[in-house]
């Protein structure tokens, strides 16, 4: 089969010819691919970001938000048929860990990470378990609802952790309205009542927040930080959902913050620099985000059936990987941009 393969850091994919996946196991489940999206995490594994973290060996097959249909099962797996339209949690979870146990199966102590530490869906075909496919609605089609496989659920994750922790009312700044952006805006909007001012460089991303139930839409052009504190008062947001996490958007989003608000942490890429007295002094919270658990991306699919999340896409067929990757890059991408072989 053809898969879009990581042969070295700093350079290019590859899309070689490898052997496709076979069962070996009686929770196996290989599922011939709809969709694959192209995240920002990819390009940072390019970058060796996650080299020593992921500890994989080269070359391996790239891509971790994946949906298609189920072409072959184990003997013991029951929850979902061969021909069935499935999307794949992005992790392998062993189910037997404390975290897996409690429902937590983000922190499984055993997992596997395809795409990440392993063979991903870049590809025609994918491996995984049984544990990780999640049957999706008729009237979705695989290539439309990847995304959500990962840049969905993180967004998902972290929304409903905001939706747990404000008040109807209460505003919550999102930071970028991106791949992830636009999605968090309509799971919140679906969720909580939360007044969301979203922030982006982009006037182009802001229109799409605006338009996908943001309720006020801000260009950040440097005076966008006054902006938030004249509508708030002079006091700040309560909550901040930073999907973007570089470029100076941490320190940005902390002076954007309300004393006692809470900073959730989604893009990563730079490090958070507050002196510690600030901390302790206003009661901040920084709370990290890392994907999301079998349930929460079950429930994100019960949305997307609603109508209530929609991806905004663009697709790429596999032979144009490289393409993609470079309109992800120079952020020519509105949403998330999706392979499909």
């Amino acid at each position: 089969m053809r898969a879009v393969q990581v042969v070295g850091y700093h350079d290019k994919l590859q899309l070689n010819d490898i052997p496709k996946p076979e069962i070996t196991g009686p929770l196996d489940v290989i599922v011939r691919i709809g969709g694959a999206g192209v995240c920002r995490t990819d390009l940072h594994i390019l970058e060796g970001q996650w080299a020593e973290k992921s500890g994989v060996t080269l070359p391996y097959t790239i891509g971790h938000e994946n949906a298609g249909w189920v072409e072959a099962i184990g003997d013991a797996v029951t929850n979902v048929t061969v021909g069935e339209k499935v999307i794949l949690h992005p992790l392998i979870t062993c189910g037997l860990c404390r975290a897996c146990r409690a429902g937590d199966d983000v922190h499984c102590e055993n997992s596997r990470f395809p795409g990440i530490d392993t063979d991903g869906g870049y590809a025609e075909y994918l491996k995984t378990t049984a544990r990780s496919v999640v049957g999706i609605d008729d009237s979705l089609e695989p290539a439309d609802v990847a995304a959500l496989a990962d840049a969905g659920l993180t967004a998902y994750h972290a929304a409903a952790k905001v939706a747990r922790m404000t008040r109807p009312g209460e505003v919550c700044v999102i930071i970028g309205a991106g791949g992830l952006g636009h999605i968090g805006i309509q799971v919140l909007k679906a969720i909580s009542g939360v007044t969301l001012v979203v922030v982006d460089r982009n006037p182009d991303a802001v229109a799409l927040a605006v338009d996908v139930g943001a309720d006020q839409g801000i260009v950040a052009d440097g005076s966008h930080v006054q902006q938030i504190l004249d509508l708030t008062g002079g006091h700040g947001a309560e909550a901040v959902l930073d999907f973007v996490g570089e470029g100076g958007a941490t320190a940005e989003g902390i002076a954007m913050l309300r004393r006692a608000g809470n900073y959730f942490v989604v893009g990563y890429g730079e490090n958070i620099d507050v002196p510690t007295i600030d901390v302790i002094s206003t009661e901040i919270n920084f709370i990290g985000n890392l994907v999301g658990s079998y349930n929460d991306l079950g429930e994100l699919m019960t949305l997307a059936a609603q109508g209530k999340v929609k991806l905004h896409t663009t697709t790429y067929a596999l032979d144009d990987f490289q393409q993609a990757l470079d309109d992800l890059d120079a952020g020519r991408v509105r949403g998330r941009a999706i392979l499909v072989p």
